[in-house]
């Protein structure tokens, strides 16, 4: 790395940030409600949860259960998921420039992440599709740190890239990614394309809401000038 330059981190969501799985997840909340014998949440609320942590977000769409019973709907959840991933026709697509940005970010020297409520298994499955997995040295999911808004994946992404959160960028679509941001002393990135509005990433706090990934670049220059 030029020592001329001050390391930065920039952290990635995923769903709804690089790629767009509103289709599968979808589908597969669906799948996993009626497994349960019950309606399945309707579009908005389960865009309202994208990016919690799996066991999280079906407490939060469940309301008042034993939270046993939410363990049960994540698990019947992570079974359809697996399915519809096992499908040779299946991909979730990324987002217009996401590899051309990923190549000026490093370009530029930027250390790359991603903080995710996606279990292991399934980032890994997401990026290698597209030949992505190289990309990052750190990949935080919330089966192995607490899920957001909890600062721990932005901690450990940290650590990993040795970069102080002074140096840092969180980059997501919802609030949650925002809060996370937050709780971990990091200024937060927003995008407008994914599953909350542009206001609300406004309003929990994010520095600037880009409109397509292409403004990526000139927003980190702005907030961290190399």
């Amino acid at each position: 790395m030029n020592s001329k330059l001050r390391p930065r981190l920039v952290v990635f969501d995923c769903d709804g940030t690089l790629v767009d799985s509103q289709a599968t997840i979808l589908a597969s909340m669906s799948a996993a409600w009626a497994e349960a014998g019950l309606d399945a949440p309707s579009p908005e609320r389960v865009r309202a949860i994208i990016g919690l942590s799996l066991d999280e977000a079906m407490q939060r769409l469940a309301g008042d259960i034993a939270p046993e019973r939410a363990r049960a709907l994540a698990d019947n959840y992570r079974r359809a998921f697996k399915v519809r991933l096992s499908r040779p026709e299946h991909e979730d697509p990324l987002y217009p420039a996401v590899v051309e940005t990923l190549d000026a970010l490093t370009r530029a020297q930027v250390v790359l992440a991603v903080a995710t409520g996606k279990g292991s298994s399934g980032l890994r499955a997401t990026l290698g599709q597209h030949g992505l997995l190289d990309r990052f040295v750190s990949l935080q999911t919330a089966d192995r740190a607490r899920g957001k808004p909890h600062p721990e994946m932005l901690h450990n992404a940290m650590r990993d890239a040795d970069i102080g959160p002074e140096r840092t960028l969180m980059v997501g679509d919802t609030v949650h990614d925002v809060q996370m941001a937050a709780n971990a002393g990091v200024a937060a990135i927003g995008v407008s394309w994914g599953y909350h509005a542009a206001e609300d990433l406004r309003d929990a706090g994010a520095r600037v809401v880009i409109d397509s990934m292409t403004a990526l670049l000139p927003a980190v220059d702005r907030l961290l000038p190399p």
